[in-house]
C-alpha cells in the first residue's frame, strides 16, 4: 500500500525501462528485496517481450501449468494442457475424460470461425427504410470491408454477409438505433482486430447510405456463430450404477431451474475452457464474456451443458457455447509457452482447438456434477487443497504431506489447524 506521503501520479512512469518501474513501485510501495525479485522473475518470457504485451509492465505473475490426460475427440488422443491456480480441476478433467473413452470418448462439431463486427448507427430519421438500404448495399459493404484483410480473403475468410437490425433503447422509449452487422470469416484467428478494422473502414460508407453518424465500431463477444459443440456418454457402471446417473441428472434439473445454480454450474464449465484459453495465449475474457452471454440469451440465464438417459440407462452428455479462439495473432503467436502449449496438444486448426475445449469443459462439468451428486464436492477438492495450506503453514519436504493428510482425516483443512500440526510434527 502507498504510503499518504507518496503520490500514485508518476510523471514519465510508462517510458521507464521495466527493471525501473519495478524499482519505483518497489520504493513507493515499501517491497523487500525478495518481494521485488519474485515480481521481476519473467520465467519463460524476456523482459522486451513482456514490456510489449502490456504497458507500465513491471515483471511477471506465473500460473501453475499442468496437463489433463485420458482425452479422446473424435477417435484422436490428446494432451491438454491447462493453466489453472485451482486445485482438482485438471485432476477431476481427467478422470472424466478416462470415463468417457469406454464409450467411445467426446464427440464435437461446430458452426465454423465465424465473427460478428457491430457499427451503430445513431440520429437515422427513418431507421426501418435505412436497414433496407443497408441490405441492398451490402455487396459493396462486404466489398470495402474485405479489402482491408486480404490476406484472410486470400485464406477463404473474411466478410460473409450483412445484417441490419433496429434497436429500441430500452430506457428511451421510441428512442432506436441502427446496428449493422459485418458477418465475418475469420479462418484460423480469433478475429478482433481484423472485425474491429472492416467496422471502422465501412463506417463512413454507411453513414452516407443512411444519413445518420456512426459511433462504436467493434467486434462482438457474443459469438453465436462460432459454437462449438461436444457429446459424450458416459456407461452407467463406468461412473458408479444407474443411481449416479440419477444423481447427475437431478443436479442438471437443479442448475436448469435456479439461476443462481446455474451460474456456478456454469463457472464449473469454464474451468477447464479458461485454463485451455489461457495456456494456449487465448482472451479469457472474450471467452467467459462470450459463454455467459449465450447461457442468458433466451433472456433466463441456463446451463450451457444438459444430461439425459439413454435406452440403455447411460448417462448422455452434451454442450453447446461459443468459444472465439484463434491460432493465429496475440500471445498464442508471440508467447513462447503458449506457443509450445499449442504443440502439446496438436491441433492444427482454431476450431480443431475450440471443439477439443469444449470436450474440457463438458468433462470438467461431468466430474463436478458427480462429485456433488455422490460425495460432496469438498472430499476430493480438499484433499489437494491441504496440500497448499500445508505450505502457506509453513511445511516443506514430507511434513507437507503429513499435514495434509492430518487435515483431511480430520475433515480440518485451516491455515490455524495446519499450524497447529506442523507444530506437533516438528517436536516428535
Amino acid at each position: 500500500m502507498i504510503s499518504m506521503e507518496k503520490s500514485s501520479q508518476i510523471s514519465g512512469f510508462y517510458k521507464l525501462p521495466p527493471q525501473e518501474r519495478l524499482a519505483k513501485v518497489k520504493e513507493l510501495a515499501g517491497l523487500t528485496d525478495e518481494e521485488a525479485a519474485v515480481i521481476g522473475a519473467t520465467g519463460a518470457l524476456k523482459w522486451e517481450q513482456v514490456d510489449r504485451m502490456v504497458e507500465n509492465v513491471i515483471g511477471v505473475i506465473p500460473v501453475p501449468l499442468g496437463v489433463a490426460v485420458n482425452f479422446r475427440v473424435n477417435d484422436k488422443d490428446y494432451l491438454v494442457p491447462m493453466a489453472i491456480e485451482e486445485p482438482s480441476v485438471i485432476a477431476a478433467a481427467s478422470n472424466a475424460a478416462k470415463m468417457a473413452r469406454e464409450k467411445g470418448g467426446f464427440k464435437t462439431s461446430s458452426t465454423g470461425p465465424v465473427m460478428r463486427g457491430l457499427i451503430q448507427v445513431t440520429e437515422v430519421k427513418d431507421p426501418f427504410s435505412a436497414r433496407l438500404e443497408v441490405l441492398a448495399a451490402k455487396d459493396k459493404i462486404m466489398e470495402l470491408a474485405n479489402a482491408v484483410d486480404p490476406i484472410l480473403v486470400k485464406f477463404g475468410g473474411g466478410c460473409k454477409d450483412v445484417e441490419a437490425y433496429v434497436r429500441e433503447v430500452p430506457n428511451k422509449p421510441g428512442h432506436t438505433m441502427l446496428i449493422v452487422h459485418l458477418i465475418v470469416d475469420c479462418r484460423d484467428a480469433m478475429g478482433a482486430n481484423a472485425v474491429n478494422t472492416m467496422t471502422e473502414t465501412v463506417g463512413p460508407h454507411i453513414e452516407k447510405i443512411t444519413g445518420g453518424k456512426v459511433y462504436l465500431r467493434i467486434i462482438s463477444n457474443l459469438a453465436d456463430r462460432r459454437l462449438m459443440r461436444a457429446k459424450a456418454v458416459f456407461g452407467k457402471e463406468a461412473i458408479g450404477g444407474e443411481n449416479v446417473v440419477d444423481a447427475v441428472i437431478k443436479a442438471y434439473e437443479f442448475a436448469l431451474a435456479d439461476p443462481y445454480r446455474a451460474a456456478t454450474h456454469n463457472k464449473g464449465i469454464m474451468n477447464g475452457i479458461s485454463a485451455v484459453t489461457l495456456a494456449t495465449g487465448n482472451d479469457t475474457r472474450a471467452i467467459e464474456a462470450g459463454a455467459h452471454a449465450y447461457a442468458a440469451i433466451t433472456g433466463t440465464y441456463r446451463p450451457l451443458t444438459t444430461y439425459e438417459k439413454n435406452a440403455d440407462g447411460d448417462l448422455v452428455a452434451t454442450i453447446e457455447l461459443p468459444l472465439a479462439v484463434g491460432l493465429v495473432g496475440g500471445a498464442t503467436a508471440s508467447h513462447p509457452t503458449a506457443k509450445a502449449n499449442v504443440k502439446i496438444l496438436g491441433v492444427k486448426t482454431a476450431t480443431e482447438l475450440g471443439e477439443v475445449m469444449a470436450a474440457v469443459g463438458l468433462a470438467q462439468n461431468f466430474a463436478a456434477l458427480r462429485a456433488l451428486a455422490t460425495e460432496g464436492i469438498q472430499r476430493g477438492h480438499m484433499q489437494l487443497h491441504s496440500r497448499n495450506v500445508a505450505i502457506q503453514a509453513g511445511a516443506t519436504g514430507d511434513l507437507i504431506d503429513r499435514v495434509a493428510e492430518a487435515m483431511v482425516k480430520e475433515k480440518k483443512v485451516r491455515a490455524d489447524r495446519a499450524k497447529e500440526l506442523l507444530e506437533e510434527f516438528i517436536k516428535q
